[in-house]
């Protein structure tokens, strides 16, 4: 452990005696072999993705391996008055990585924590700690028979909890992942512990099975927030189906997502599709087969004839969906047939299903099988590849749908950015969902990538869009188009709602300030 830490690029001032105090302290607590405060370790706990990594480098990091360890960090936080950055795995990539909002935060390592504490297979619930990942969970749902099926996001390299926690999405039925939390386990500020929901009563029986409780529910509020560090997660999960049936669709032209997102939407909200479709731009799925270069090595944006080349060689069209089924193969085969019909009315397609059976391979089930395939995106460009991500909500309508896209596709090729883009289809609304990728080495993307950003949350903001999730930093400005009841020092009603929650629950600001722009007292001036 190295005591001397530098801190010059915080948005706030970080005392670095009082870091390198607090780090001491904790070493006691951890050992010092989980006290990670040298250059390279602080360099790892960065935004890897970032075009500044100084911009938001943490003093180092803390990783205790259980709750009172983990208590004994924060109450030595709120001593020392250091801030702490809590993270599960610290893969949130795209939107920050491990790296925390204020630079010289230390970050709270929570992976050591990886206990699932239960599996009701009858119930369909699992309870985890921060650090158990996709892969641990789907390995012991594997050992069990697979009585359960996991709903994973696209790089499901991270933490179960840490993901449902940010909102994260799967394209299944339970892929709503934050909606999928019932029942939690959170250290407030003070070291505190408080179980959310019917785990309020000592030997609740129904923890984890029931939202409905006594008072406010408090869940959703420690999503996304800086209140507390949850330390237990309680997360529904789909019973294993009898059989699924899955089938493609592909739109050949740009203009053609009108269309593609009026037919979806209603079939969804009637439950005849029972997880959020997305149409998805030609350019997403060519950036999981390979780089740019495989079709394309010149400057400037990727020309139309080569994009047709690529869709041409790939055998799918500019916008392409996914349409999947679970359950019994009755029951699956008959709402087919009806979405099918209407399908084929609206798209002119009739594609033919794929069929899953209990005992068949797994390949061709949607099992919710954890992978890292998408982070195959990153490469698009070559060189020290990243990616960034712009996901505004707007509501289930074609029109606007299209409007946004070709809105949000000028400003990329504006900016020099090659558009990848997918619009998640609800039943009521629409996740927009934009990867802006980049070569981290590219002088002119470095200046255009961050630009553009600002740019794309401004224009949503006209519309009446906002962001659902969002990038460390970029986490003030969206929270500033919060901007109801806007009072004269130009806080929303919303800010200062939140000020309050943070100030009562978080008297010293020791916990992830900056958080979704949530900032205590002692730095809101």
């Amino acid at each position: 452990m190295r005591s001397e830490i530098s801190v010059e690029h915080s948005r706030v001032n970080v005392n670095r005696h009082e870091v390198a105090a607090f780090l001491k302290t904790v070493a006691q607590v951890t050992g010092s072999d989980r006290v990670h405060a040298g250059e390279e370790d602080r360099q790892a706990y960065s935004d890897q993705m970032g075009f500044d990594l100084a911009r938001h480098e943490p003093s180092g990091a803390v990783a205790p391996r259980s709750v009172e360890e983990l208590r004994e960090v924060v109450l030595a936080a709120n001593v020392h008055k250091v801030p702490l950055w809590p993270i599960s795995r610290g893969k949130n990539f795209g939107y920050g990585g491990a790296a925390p909002v204020q630079a010289g935060a230390v970050v709270v390592d929570l992976s050591g924590l990886r206990r699932i504490h239960e599996i009701d297979e009858k119930r369909g619930v699992c309870v985890v700690e921060p650090g158990v990942g996709f892969y641990d969970l789907y390995d012991e749902l594997t050992r069990r028979g697979h009585p359960l099926w996991l709903s994973v996001p696209g790089n499901a390299w991270g933490s179960v909890a840490g993901n449902a926690l940010e909102r994260g999405k799967g394209p299944q039925p339970y892929g709503d992942h934050g909606a999928q939390i019932c029942g939690l386990e959170v250290m407030l500020p003070d070291g505190s512990l408080v179980r959310t929901g019917t785990g309020a009563m000592e030997g609740s029986a129904t923890w984890h099975l029931s939202r409905d409780t006594y008072g406010p529910a408090w869940d959703q509020m420690f999503c996304q927030s800086n209140f507390g560090i949850v330390t237990r997660l309680g997360l529904w999960l789909m019973p294993a189906p009898e059989a699924t049936l899955s089938v493609d669709y592909a739109l050949p032209d740009a203009s053609d997502l009108a269309r593609g997102v009026d037919a979806l939407y209603p079939l969804r909200q009637r439950g005849l599709i029972d997880h959020d479709p997305a149409w998805v731009s030609y350019v997403g799925i060519a950036s999981f087969v390979g780089p740019r270069a495989q079709w394309y090595e010149g400057e400037g944006l990727l020309p139309e004839d080569v994009g047709a080349s690529i869709r041409s060689q790939l055998g799918i069209g500019w916008w392409n969906s996914q349409l999947n089924f679970y359950g019994p193969e009755k029951v699956i085969r008959a709402k087919f047939e009806v979405v099918a019909e209407a399908l084929a009315a609206q798209l002119g397609q009739r594609p033919e299903p794929r069929l899953w059976r209990q005992g068949d391979d797994f390949g061709a089930s949607h099992a919710g099988i954890p992978s890292t395939r998408d982070m195959a995106m990153i490469d698009w460009y070559g060189g020290r590849g990243g990616h960034l991500g712009f996901s505004p909500i707007l509501p289930a309508d074609g029109a606007r749908a299209q409007a946004q896209f070709e809105s949000t596709r000028a400003r990329f090729e504006a900016a020099g950015i090659d558009y990848y883009g997918a619009f998640s289809v609800g039943a009521r609304a629409i996740i927009n969902i934009n990867e802006i990728l980049y070569d981290r080495d590219n002088a002119q993307m470095a200046r255009a990538v961050p630009q553009l950003m600002d740019t794309l949350i401004a224009d949503a903001a006209k519309e009446g869009y906002g962001e659902y999730r969002t990038h460390i930093d970029a986490m003030d400005t969206v929270a500033a188009t919060q901007n109801y009841g806007v009072d004269a020092s130009g806080v929303g009603a919303m800010g200062r709602l939140n000020g309050v929650l943070k100030d009562a629950l978080d008297p010293h600001g020791i916990l992830a300030p900056g958080k979704q722009g949530i900032w205590p007292a002692r730095y809101r001036s």
